[in-house]
């Protein structure tokens, strides 16, 4: 997406920037030009990234649940650069888990905290500046892994299913303001978070890559979106399978590692 001279920079507020996707995305974009607000839990690699682009970024180190720091941090860049023309709340946490053990409830409330209610307070603080302009993409990166439900990962793929119904809520109560929600769903891509799965992954993409293609879809306002393609096609067969199937076929895929456990 090349950008003329005479067009004014992006602005963009990006989730989870330290690292994988929102990493990916924020030098797609800074590449560009753009002005970015980089939001992460981790400083240093946010700081790594104003220094490789200066003048382009400013850094926010907050965790997404705190909605009081992500409503600090929204207030500070619009004073600082004006109502964005993207978000994207990509800020996302995964691992194994399972019911019966008492020990994961933290885990899984963690992962819940973090993948849905983190996108719903990243999104918060600017809603109302994009719908007083009229225009912009509020972008949430959900997963295929929240189409069904994959065995051992419980609470992973409850929160992106929450995540892909609250986007389409959302891309619902925002039809005709112009501004635009879009479901972007991941399916494998070479990130740290998927460095740690010790199973094969198929059609695994890396992270530029896929940042790449994810900037197409936001431009054309996609209201959703599955990268790489292949995954798009597994999607819409996980759909239609019956259950008995597709209990069958995923009983005996192995799974991700609890926290604490052996990798």
């Amino acid at each position: 997406m090349n950008r003329g001279s005479d067009v004014p920079p992006r602005k963009l507020f990006i989730t989870g920037a330290s690292s994988g996707i929102g990493q990916a995305l924020a030098e797609h974009y800074a590449a560009q030009g753009a002005q970015l607000g980089l939001a992460a839990r981790r400083a240093e690699p946010l700081q790594r990234l104003a220094e490789r682009w200066p003048g382009q970024v400013c850094c926010y180190p907050l965790d997404v649940t705190d909605a009081a720091a992500l409503r600090a941090a929204g207030d500070d860049f619009i004073d600082r650069l004006g109502t964005p023309d993207i978000v994207v709340a990509n800020a996302g946490v995964s691992v194994g888990t399972l019911s019966e053990h008492a020990k994961d409830l933290d885990a899984i409330r963690q992962v819940m905290d973090t993948n849905f209610f983190g996108m719903v307070a990243s999104f918060s603080p600017f809603i109302g500046a994009m719908r007083r302009a009229g225009k912009g993409r509020l972008v949430g990166v959900a997963s295929v892994a929240g189409i069904r439900g994959l065995p051992g990962s419980e609470a992973y793929s409850a929160s992106k299913a929450a995540v892909i119904s609250y986007l389409e809520s959302l891309r619902v109560e925002l039809r005709g303001s112009g501004v635009k929600v879009v479901t972007l769903c991941p399916g494998y891509i070479r990130t740290p978070m998927t460095e740690r799965n010790p199973f094969p992954m198929p059609f695994l993409m890396p992270a530029d890559v896929a940042a790449a293609r994810f900037a197409q879809a936001i431009e054309r306002g996609s209201s959703y979106v599955v990268v790489p393609w292949q995954m798009a096609l597994v999607a819409k067969l996980l759909r239609l399978l019956p259950n008995a199937v597709y209990d069958r076929l995923l009983e005996k895929v192995p799974r991700k590692p609890r926290r604490g456990s052996a990798t």
